[in-house]
């Protein structure tokens, strides 16, 4: 293709000088404009002056060339930049700076071989000399709105309809081609004329094209109407078919007819200058400023305290009460240093009438608009991901109404990629069944325009409703997306393999028995537990019926300090007036003292230490799939090496723990009476010397006998996942027939029907071809963000894709969890009867702080102004 003429590069230029100058500054008279022609390196040519008027005469507009493609002539008509394929080979730019009264803006040409690029390069804004204070903040408050009416915000505000009216509709160049649609059918240049019948022809001044969307708009309708119809809202009109019948019948309207007279209207009063005093314009600039900064204050208070889970009303809504609640202080707090927030106070105060913004729903609107900003932000970044998981849990509130958490988990890939758990709300479920929390997950998704056929896992806790291999939630899911894979969570199955161990033994049973009555015993009475603190450095800690993992802490207090927390109960019976704390103390401080109790200390701590430090790694949302199964096995085989050696080393611990406590280290009887002789013949009573080996037997072996056996149970799903993605994680290092096949078996895994993610053979090839690594051994998530550093995506596309999804894929619940914490502290008693819309806007700003963190406040009160919709402007 032939390169456009150098005319066409200027007439283009002249579009945008024009539209940024319109949008500015109104242009008085032509304005002179300095060509700067650079070579390819960016070096200045000789320069050229031509005047606007010039350019327009030695560049008729519609000058573009014929080989320009139906799109590329409506972005170089709308004053946009032509697509980068148009410019090909051989670029040379030119630089057009215009010095107009407003200021100076710079655009740049690069005319290339088939093609030109328009670019804004910079526009700096001068004021002129001594303006007037109306007219420079009239400026600043007019916000440059698209010449494309498909792009016009869908409320419009008054400044906005002034600007569309001073620079009048966007006309379509006479030499403009129109696309055809799949009918063949176009627009045409004659349905902007009117035909009379005499014969002549008017202009409809009215009628704009829109290149974007290719249809057709009504410029005084789509200002001033409150209709809806094709001509004003939607992607327009673009029934080409029927197009002349539908322009006769609106042009004929009333409503058309009326919003002519208001367009024409404004149209003369902006042209004199009438249409508000200048006096008047800076009183309203200068109300709208400050409603902006009272709300930006506001808003700010409210984010603030929905992050700290604070409540924000009292038992009234007045100011300089006592009890007028958290936000209403904060207001109180900051007007003092704050002259905004001080002045509103006084307008409030003094009785006028004016609104104060203060109230209860203008605190609920604003915690919405704070919260749906969030969510915006984050449905954006799921967007772009294209591939998550979603992660599930349930728990019931205060008010006794089972609450799911929903979580999304993302790989973002702006800048360095790195793992997202997003959470997006509370699901009130009126019924747990498998259908009932399907159909809800489904009902939400669709609530979200969350495309189901990108999931790529899913994760819940180890419910019977949900794991079930037929009818359980994951199956259902399933059976829609084969592709979305079921992950049980990993963090879950290792409390349940320490709750497992824990039931295996009568022994162990009766020692987290004695674990809680010990600290019911303490904590029963204030002067009991000031005893027990004087002895004991660290607290005990009642356990936790869910997270058996986390009584390492109660069992590190017994364990390391069981003498002072015997001479604490040898203290309590020496002070007891009650017979039966009396009674009590000693029994617990025999069994604290006792052999029995120090091996049982000594085991536990061992076993779920281990458990512990396993579980804590697995609850972080980074961790990978072949990593939880390299952990599990690390476990594993610490476990089996803990039954071969560690009940001898037990009983050294427990000894030394008795001399300390100067008992004996030794079992004793615990059976009340001998088992009566019927016969002569029958077995005596067990011997003292065979007590160790019995414990040893039903207490140490069994224990954790019941930890491995059930960690490779529970593990074996897991294991099965990790097995389709291992070739992710060492792929480099595996032979070609290995490679080949476990390649096979990951495409199969994320096919369904003719749907596929990946293709085996390019994978395969990527793989093989894979660069020089910078360290020997690398995770899923380095490989990731290998390939986005050295913008090696194009080059290894399937790798990049198998990646994401991998990464995707969900380990734990634990996201879930940590949402209900803050539930409950959101939820509390005096808060029980808070709606469930409300519990949502704050725990999406509290969850979600570091997202709240980058919304901007000018958005959040746009998006207020939006809803209000009231005569004061924002």
């Amino acid at each position: 293709m032939n390169a456009l003429e150098d005319d066409d590069a200027m007439f283009l230029a002249d579009m945008l000088l024009d539209e940024c100058k319109a949008a500015k500054v109104p242009e008085t008279e032509p304005s002179a404009c300095t060509w700067t022609e650079q070579d390819e390196e960016g070096n200045p040519l000789p320069k050229r002056r031509r005047t606007l008027e010039n350019r327009k005469r030695a560049s008729p507009k519609g000058a573009l060339k014929p080989s320009l493609q139906p799109q590329q002539q409506a972005q170089a008509s709308a004053g946009e930049p032509l697509s980068e394929s148009a410019a090909t080979e051989e670029s040379a730019s030119r630089v057009a700076k215009s010095n107009s009264p407003g200021g100076e803006m710079q655009i740049q040409i690069v005319a290339v071989e088939g093609g030109v690029n328009v670019n804004r390069l910079d526009y700096a804004a001068h004021q002129a000399e001594e303006p007037s204070t109306a007219s420079a903040d009239a400026r600043e408050a007019v916000t440059a709105i698209p010449r494309d009416p498909a792009d016009w915000p869908a409320n419009l505000t008054d400044s906005d309809r002034m600007e569309l009216v001073r620079r009048g509709p966007y006309e379509i160049q006479s030499g403009f081609n129109f696309p055809k649609n799949q009918d063949g059918r176009s627009c045409h240049h004659h349905y902007f004329f009117r035909k009379l019948a005499n014969g002549e022809r008017i202009k409809r001044t009215w009628l704009m094209y829109s290149p974007k969307r290719d249809s057709l708009f009504c410029f005084c309708c789509k200002l001033f109407s409150q209709k809806s119809f094709k001509l004003r809202t939607g992607g327009g009109m673009t029934d080409w078919k029927n197009c002349t019948d539908i322009l006769k019948m609106h042009q004929n309207s009333a409503e058309h007819t009326k919003n002519m007279c208001s367009w024409k209207d404004l149209e003369t009063s902006v042209t004199k200058g009438q249409t508000l005093d200048k006096a008047e314009l800076a009183l309203i600039i200068t109300e709208t400023r400050r409603w902006r900064e009272v709300l930006t204050r506001l808003a700010a208070i409210i984010q603030s305290l929905a992050e700290r889970n604070l409540s924000l009303r009292g038992s009234t809504d007045r100011l300089n009460e006592a009890d007028n609640g958290n936000f209403l202080k904060e207001v109180e707090f900051m007007a003092q240093f704050d002259p905004v927030l001080k002045e509103h106070m006084a307008l409030v105060e003094g009785g006028a009438d004016h609104s104060s913004y203060l109230g209860e729903s203008i605190q609920n609107e604003l915690i919405d608009c704070i919260s749906d900003r969030i969510l915006k932000s984050i449905l954006s970044e799921i967007s772009k991901s294209k591939y998550f998981s979603i992660i599930l849990d349930c728990t019931p509130d205060l008010s006794h109404r089972e609450q799911i958490s929903l979580i999304i988990r993302i790989v973002a890939l702006d800048g360095t990629p790195q793992i997202k758990e997003h959470f997006l709300g509370f699901l009130e479920a009126e019924e747990t069944s498998e259908e009932g929390l399907s159909t809800l997950i489904f009902k939400k998704l669709r609530e979200f325009n969350i495309p189901f056929y990108n999931c790529r896992g899913q994760a819940y806790d180890d419910g019977t409703n949900t794991m079930g291999k037929n009818q359980g939630v994951q199956a259902r899911l399933r059976q829609i997306n084969p592709r979305a894979l079921y992950v049980p969570s990993i963090a879950h199955t290792v409390k349940l393999v320490v709750s497992d161990a824990a039931r295996s033994s009568a022994d162990a049973e009766a020692y987290f028995g004695y674990l809680q009555k010990l600290f019911n015993f303490f904590a029963a009475s204030s002067p009991r537990w000031a005893i027990l603190k004087n002895y004991v450095d660290t607290d005990l800690k009642l356990r936790p019926e869910t997270r058996w993992e986390t009584r390492v802490g109660g069992v590190a207090a017994v364990r390391f300090q069981a003498a002072k927390v015997r001479d604490a109960l040898l203290e309590l019976r020496e002070s007891a007036a009650d017979p039966g704390v009396l009674v009590e103390a000693q029994s617990l401080a025999e069994e604290v003292g006792s052999y029995r109790f120090s091996i049982c200390s000594v085991v536990w701590y061992d076993v779920l230490s281990k458990i512990q430090n396993v579980s804590k790694l697995l609850k972080s949302q980074d961790v990978e799939v072949d990593v939880a199964v390299d952990l599990l096995k690390q476990a594993e085989a610490s476990l089996a090496a803990y039954r071969d050696e560690g009940f001898a080393a037990a009983q050294t611990c427990a000894k030394e723990m008795c001399e300390e406590m100067s008992e004996e280290a030794a079992l004793k009887r615990k059976r009340l009476r001998n088992t009566r002789e019927q016969f002569s013949y029958e077995a005596l009573d067990e011997l003292l010397s065979d007590a160790m080996q019995k414990m040893e037997a039903s207490f140490f072996n069994l224990v954790v006998d019941k930890a491995i056996a059930s960690l490779k149970e529970r593990a074996e799903m897991m294991r099965k996942v990790a097995g389709k993605f291992s070739v992710l994680a060492n792929f480099t290092d595996l032979p070609a027939l290995e490679l080949e096949k476990q390649t096979n078996v990951l495409c199969r895994t994320l096919t369904s029907g003719d749907w596929t993610d990946l293709n085996s053979e390019e994978l395969l090839v990527e793989m093989k071809s894979f660069p020089p690594r910078p360290k020997t051994k690398m995770t899923m998530l380095e490989y990731l963000a290998f390939l986005e550093e050295k913008r090696l995506t194009e080059v290894y596309p399937n790798l990049w894709v198998a990646l994401r999804i991998a990464l995707t894929i969900p380990i734990t619940v634990a996201a879930a969890e940590r949402t209900f914490s803050k539930q409950k502290l959101l939820k509390t008693y005096l808060r029980s009867a808070m709606s469930q819309e409300h519990l949502n806007g704050l725990a999406i700003i509290s969850i979600n702080r570091d997202v709240a963190g980058e919304i901007s406040y000018d958005e959040t009160i746009d998006a207020f102004a939006a809803r209000k919709a009231r005569s004061l402007r924002f």
